[in-house]
Protein backbone atom coordinates (compact mmCIF):
# COMPACT_ATOMS: atom_id res chain seq x y z
CA UNK A 1 0.00 0.00 0.00
CA UNK A 2 1.26 3.35 -1.12
CA UNK A 3 1.27 5.78 2.02
CA UNK A 4 -0.72 9.05 1.88
CA UNK A 5 -2.90 8.75 -0.73
CA UNK A 6 -5.66 6.77 1.26
CA UNK A 7 -8.46 9.33 2.87
CA UNK A 8 -8.67 9.94 6.33
CA UNK A 9 -10.65 7.53 8.10
CA UNK A 10 -12.08 9.13 11.17
CA UNK A 11 -15.56 8.87 13.86
CA UNK A 12 -18.54 10.22 11.26
CA UNK A 13 -22.29 11.78 12.86
CA UNK A 14 -25.19 10.23 11.35
CA UNK A 15 -28.43 11.77 10.77
CA UNK A 16 -31.54 10.18 9.10
CA UNK A 17 -34.50 12.24 8.01
CA UNK A 18 -36.72 10.16 10.56
CA UNK A 19 -34.57 12.34 13.33
CA UNK A 20 -32.61 9.79 14.63
CA UNK A 21 -28.72 10.25 15.03
CA UNK A 22 -26.08 7.61 15.50
CA UNK A 23 -21.89 7.75 15.02
CA UNK A 24 -20.08 5.68 12.65
CA UNK A 25 -17.14 5.94 11.38
CA UNK A 26 -16.59 6.88 7.45
CA UNK A 27 -14.33 9.30 5.11
CA UNK A 28 -16.59 12.12 6.27
CA UNK A 29 -17.42 13.75 9.12
CA UNK A 30 -21.45 14.21 8.95
CA UNK A 31 -23.53 11.81 7.07
CA UNK A 32 -26.93 12.84 6.21
CA UNK A 33 -29.37 9.53 5.43
CA UNK A 34 -32.96 9.08 3.98
CA UNK A 35 -33.68 5.54 5.83
CA UNK A 36 -32.02 4.33 9.14
CA UNK A 37 -32.56 1.01 10.99
CA UNK A 38 -34.92 2.74 13.01
CA UNK A 39 -37.36 3.95 10.32
CA UNK A 40 -36.79 1.03 7.18
CA UNK A 41 -39.76 -0.73 6.80
CA UNK A 42 -37.52 -4.59 6.86
CA UNK A 43 -37.61 -3.34 10.97
CA UNK A 44 -40.66 -1.17 11.98
CA UNK A 45 -42.88 -3.86 10.15
CA UNK A 46 -44.82 -1.07 8.71
CA UNK A 47 -44.64 -0.06 5.15
CA UNK A 48 -43.55 3.24 4.12
CA UNK A 49 -42.92 4.28 0.09
CA UNK A 50 -41.38 7.28 -0.40
CA UNK A 51 -42.29 8.21 -4.07
CA UNK A 52 -41.58 11.23 -5.59
CA UNK A 53 -41.73 10.78 -9.06
CA UNK A 54 -45.21 9.06 -9.21
CA UNK A 55 -43.15 5.60 -10.06
CA UNK A 56 -45.14 3.58 -7.29
CA UNK A 57 -48.82 5.14 -9.61
CA UNK A 58 -47.28 4.28 -12.26
CA UNK A 59 -46.70 0.77 -11.49
CA UNK A 60 -50.15 -0.18 -10.56
CA UNK A 61 -51.60 1.59 -13.57
CA UNK A 62 -49.68 -0.78 -15.25
CA UNK A 63 -50.06 -3.87 -13.41
CA UNK A 64 -53.84 -2.99 -13.31
CA UNK A 65 -54.48 -2.54 -17.28
CA UNK A 66 -52.04 -6.36 -17.85
CA UNK A 67 -54.52 -7.79 -15.21
CA UNK A 68 -57.58 -6.37 -16.69
CA UNK A 69 -56.46 -7.40 -20.56
CA UNK A 70 -55.41 -10.99 -19.49
CA UNK A 71 -58.61 -11.58 -16.99
CA UNK A 72 -58.88 -11.93 -13.55
CA UNK A 73 -56.91 -14.96 -12.96
CA UNK A 74 -53.43 -13.31 -14.21
CA UNK A 75 -52.80 -15.29 -17.30
CA UNK A 76 -54.31 -15.59 -21.01
CA UNK A 77 -54.85 -19.11 -20.97
CA UNK A 78 -57.03 -18.52 -17.34
CA UNK A 79 -55.22 -21.17 -15.86
CA UNK A 80 -54.04 -20.97 -12.35
CA UNK A 81 -50.73 -21.47 -11.80
CA UNK A 82 -48.83 -22.48 -8.60
CA UNK A 83 -46.11 -24.28 -7.19
CA UNK A 84 -47.88 -27.08 -5.93
CA UNK A 85 -50.42 -28.47 -7.41
CA UNK A 86 -52.48 -26.05 -10.46
CA UNK A 87 -55.14 -29.27 -10.69
CA UNK A 88 -56.59 -28.47 -7.21
CA UNK A 89 -56.10 -25.10 -7.77
CA UNK A 90 -58.47 -25.44 -10.94
CA UNK A 91 -60.75 -27.52 -9.41
CA UNK A 92 -61.40 -24.76 -6.51
CA UNK A 93 -61.64 -22.44 -9.21
CA UNK A 94 -64.15 -24.38 -10.70
CA UNK A 95 -65.84 -25.26 -7.71
CA UNK A 96 -66.26 -21.65 -6.61
CA UNK A 97 -68.16 -20.68 -10.17
CA UNK A 98 -70.50 -23.84 -9.95
CA UNK A 99 -71.52 -22.41 -6.71
CA UNK A 100 -71.89 -18.94 -7.98
CA UNK A 101 -73.61 -20.15 -10.98
CA UNK A 102 -76.26 -22.27 -8.43
CA UNK A 103 -76.89 -18.74 -6.55
CA UNK A 104 -77.46 -16.52 -9.34
CA UNK A 105 -80.23 -19.33 -10.61
CA UNK A 106 -81.92 -19.50 -7.31
CA UNK A 107 -81.37 -15.66 -7.11
CA UNK A 108 -83.22 -15.49 -10.61
CA UNK A 109 -85.97 -18.43 -9.11
CA UNK A 110 -86.55 -16.22 -6.24
CA UNK A 111 -87.64 -13.37 -8.32
CA UNK A 112 -90.18 -14.73 -10.46
CA UNK A 113 -91.66 -16.48 -7.72
CA UNK A 114 -92.00 -13.09 -5.62
CA UNK A 115 -93.25 -11.24 -8.94
CA UNK A 116 -95.63 -14.43 -10.01
CA UNK A 117 -96.86 -14.18 -6.32
CA UNK A 118 -96.93 -10.20 -6.20
CA UNK A 119 -99.00 -10.81 -9.43
CA UNK A 120 -101.29 -13.19 -8.13
CA UNK A 121 -102.34 -10.95 -5.20
CA UNK A 122 -102.92 -7.72 -7.85
CA UNK A 123 -105.52 -10.05 -9.55
CA UNK A 124 -107.28 -11.36 -6.95
CA UNK A 125 -107.51 -7.95 -5.53
CA UNK A 126 -109.41 -6.75 -8.52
Amino acid sequence: MKLKIHPQFVEAQVTCACGNSFTSYSTKKILKVEICSKCHPLFTGQQKIVDAEGRVEKFTAKYRRKKEETGASGNAQGTVKTAGTPKVATAEKKEAAVKKETSAKKATVDKTETAAKSKKKVSSQK
